[in-house]
């Protein structure tokens, strides 16, 4: 299944939003939708920030899945699996 997230961030200066459709399995967004959404998120945040290395402003604004479920908290408690 796809789930919409849209993520407004801030770098050099700018606040600025993307959005995208994601794949999660199923079971696991029936486990805890929520987790499963921050997850998918913060993973598509790191590759954002990466293309945005030199910004030493950039942060998260806010994180929007499903057009109306606020998960930047839970975004920000993700940890990387490394």
């Amino acid at each position: 299944m796809n789930i919409n997230i849209k993520v407004y961030l801030h770098a050099k200066g700018t606040n600025f939003l993307q959005s995208g459709s994601f794949p999660v399995t199923t079971s696991d967004y029936k486990k805890d939708s929520d987790w499963t959404a921050a997850v998918t998120a913060y993973e598509w945040i790191q590759q954002i920030k990466n293309n945005f290395a030199a910004s030493k402003d950039f942060h998260i604004v806010q994180v929007i899945y499903n057009d109306d479920i606020d998960i930047i908290e839970l975004v920000k408690k993700v940890k990387p699996k490394f």
